[in-house]
């Protein structure tokens, strides 16, 4: 399929031809979950913790006598159900990471860049680049191109600046093509790649 590639003054710099086998496909939500979990539990931290009682600092004395008291039969009160006693069932420190395969990564960025397309949420453009690190012409250049809300992926390196432009505008993301993921692409409502992440990504699924 053939794309226009624009600049970011809003005007027409020829077009692209983009692979069918890459922009084509017809999106699957189940790969997209699958792969937006992986993400999402890749990253957290899982440094939640309570005390139990087998860590709580308490006197392990047995609290009164086992017979005669008429009540309930009680060995330490680092049990949950007295106060100042260690948690029942409490988080622990854990890693929530788990497999995806390689294979299942690739098809879903593959699913995420053709979902753009089909929603006609793709732009492209000639270069990220700017010769003065000013936010207040960049974001008059996003109104030309009617970029409110999206994610920017740019060549090898982001120029600075770009980047510097573009970090203190809202809901716009800048990464290198190396940082191009499922759950920001899919966060975002437009997908902007210049014409250097069009042919990384082309090399890439090769």
């Amino acid at each position: 399929m053939k794309l226009a590639i624009h600049t970011l003054e809003g005007t027409e710099a020829g077009s692209v031809d983009l692979n069918d086998l890459i922009y084509g496909l017809e999106p699957r939500t189940d790969i997209l979950y699958r792969c937006v979990r992986w993400q999402l539990a890749k990253r957290q931290q899982g440094t939640h913790q309570t005390q139990g009682r087998a860590t709580i600092a308490r006197t392990t004395r047995k609290i009164y006598k086992q017979k005669g008291t008429g009540s309930a039969r009680h060995g330490s009160a680092k049990a949950p159900q007295f106060r100042g006693g260690g948690r029942a069932f409490g988080p622990v420190s854990r890693s929530h990471e788990h497999d995806l395969p390689k294979r299942v990564r690739a098809l879903a960025l593959k699913h995420a860049l053709s979902s753009k397309v089909k929603d006609s949420q793709l732009i492209i453009i000639d270069q990220a680049e700017l010769s003065n690190p000013k936010t207040k012409e960049l974001r008059e250049r996003f109104v030309k191109l009617n970029l409110s809300n999206a994610l920017i992926i740019s060549g090898a390196e982001v120029q600075t600046n770009f980047a510097l432009a573009a970090r203190s505008i809202p809901n716009i993301d800048v990464l290198p093509i190396q940082g191009i993921n499922v759950y920001d692409i899919l966060r975002r409502e437009k997908l902007v790649l210049t014409r250097a992440a069009v042919d990384a990504l082309e090399a890439r699924f090769k």
